[in-house]
């Protein structure tokens, strides 16, 4: 009989055992699930970085609009801009310059630091160049005025041949315009020279007799041209050809003031004037953040939206091809309005969530499928610890019904014992306990054929899945 003492000795080691047994398999199932979770990690880590790649940088807090003269149009509408986006929390710098030509020059020059600008219809040498700049928006009609100081109605450019002419000062888009229209209408003769005047200087000229013509473009508010349309004995002339001059360039349009438009009580105009306008345009460089676009378009449309002397309300700004080719982010802003979340929350918020979006669509359409095979690559891997000794069982197996008359019962029961001790020694969390049961099950069933050769030896039920 067995000692009481004894019993008791090998119940303790039993227990130890068991409790040994049961703390490596929860090691195991954890480091298990440890290797799992870190796959998982490195796959979302991966899709994470792939959309990091994608995503544009965050939209500077600043940028620099190029406008003109500080009493001129466009620093006016420079500073409406600033206020506006000041809002947004954009800080937006102003700097004067001598009108569109050197405006242009500036979004040329990469070293300049403007990223935008204010420029005249008609500046650009060449609408087919590559400048690297495009067009945001068409803001609204800038009229060519003509004035003259003469006995005679004039009613075409022609009739300015050989007078004093002041086209605006150098390096201005009315500088440019001007030559071109004068130059094509012949009334730039070889020898003759524009005056460098503009503004009221060019008014007082003019007023003065030291003038024969001054051609200016300008809003009809501008107090220059106020003063030329007031002043007795100075006319506004009504170009006859002003339909030829729109065809002949693109960036013209014809447009008509109505009489007594400036003034109906006086009847100033006291007929219906025929005339020329370009467009003022605002232009950027090609890398201008897209985000900036959108809330700088808005701010541009709250400006310029409502109706003037020469355009009905809504008809600006617009995205219009010319000079420069048409952004596209500027023109999915006119197709479809402002960004969704622009709609109803403040830009930087609205831009650090579409941000957010583009990259968590992504990792969403990543992270299900992954969370989904998470759970069958870890049952994969515990399980694939049992059944790489039912492979070595199956040989057995087959090896023992391929040649029944020949096998050595003792080399397989060997080889058994070894399979056998390798189940041992295999460590799987609990709840997988059962399929190496199964597995021992299986393992006592092929020797127990072994060693009865006699046996009809039959093939073992598949493991468990």
């Amino acid at each position: 009989m067995t000692d009481p003492a004894s019993k008791k000795t090998v119940s303790r080691w039993w227990r130890l055992l068991r409790r040994k047994n049961g703390v490596a398999a929860e090691t195991i199932a954890l480091r298990e699930l440890l290797i799992v979770i870190l796959i998982g990690a490195v796959i979302i880590g991966g899709a994470f970085m792939i959309a990091f790649h994608f995503v544009r940088p965050a939209p500077p807090g600043k940028f620099v609009i190029s406008t003109g003269y500080e009493t001129g149009a466009y620093h006016l509408y420079g500073q409406r801009y600033r206020e506006l986006l000041a809002r947004e929390k954009i800080d937006v710098e102003l700097r004067t310059s001598t009108g569109s030509a050197d405006n242009l020059k500036r979004l040329l020059n990469p070293d300049s630091g403007v990223d935008v600008a204010l420029i005249q219809g008609g500046v650009a040498p060449s609408a087919d160049a590559e400048h690297g700049l495009v067009s945001l928006a068409t803001l609204y009609y800038e009229p060519l005025w003509i004035f003259y100081n003469h006995d005679t109605e004039l009613v075409r450019l022609a009739q300015l041949g050989g007078k004093r002419i002041a086209g605006g000062p150098e390096g201005s888009g009315t500088r440019v315009l001007v030559s071109n229209i004068l130059q094509a209408s012949g009334a730039l003769k070889p020898q003759a020279t524009l005056s460098p005047l503009g503004g009221m200087s060019a008014a007082d000229a003019l007023i003065a007799g030291r003038l024969d013509a001054v051609l200016l473009v300008a809003g009809p508010d501008a107090p220059v041209v106020q003063k030329l349309l007031k002043t007795p004995g100075i006319r506004l002339m009504n170009l006859s050809h002003a339909e030829a001059l729109a065809r002949h360039f693109n960036y013209l349009s014809t447009v008509t003031l109505p009489r007594g438009m400036i003034d109906i009580a006086a009847d100033i105009p006291s007929t219906n004037i025929r005339m020329v306008a370009t467009t003022a345009t605002l232009v950027a460089r090609s890398d201008f953040h897209p985000a900036l676009i959108a809330v700088l378009l808005q701010a541009a449309a709250k400006v310029h939206g409502r109706a003037g002397v020469f355009h009905k309300a809504g008809e600006f700004p617009v995205a219009r091809e010319g000079d420069f080719p048409v952004s596209e982010n500027a023109e999915r802003y006119f197709k479809s309005g402002p960004p969704f979340l622009q709609r109803y929350m403040p830009f930087w918020v609205a831009n650090l969530i579409e941000r957010l979006l583009v990259l968590l669509v992504p990792l969403i359409a990543v992270l299900i499928p992954v969370m989904r095979i998470m759970p069958a690559v870890y049952d994969w891997k515990v399980k694939r610890k049992v059944f790489r000794w039912y492979r070595e069982l199956k040989s057995v197996e087959i090896e023992a019904r391929s040649h029944p008359d020949k096998i050595d019962a003792a080399e397989l029961l060997a080889r058994l014992d070894e399979i056998e001790d390798g189940v041992d020694g295999t460590q799987v969390p609990l709840t997988y306990w059962d399929y190496v049961y199964t597995l021992r099950g299986h393992i006592q069933m092929v020797r127990a054929r072994l060693t009865n050769t006699a046996a009809p030896v039959v093939p073992l039920p598949p493991p468990p899945e």
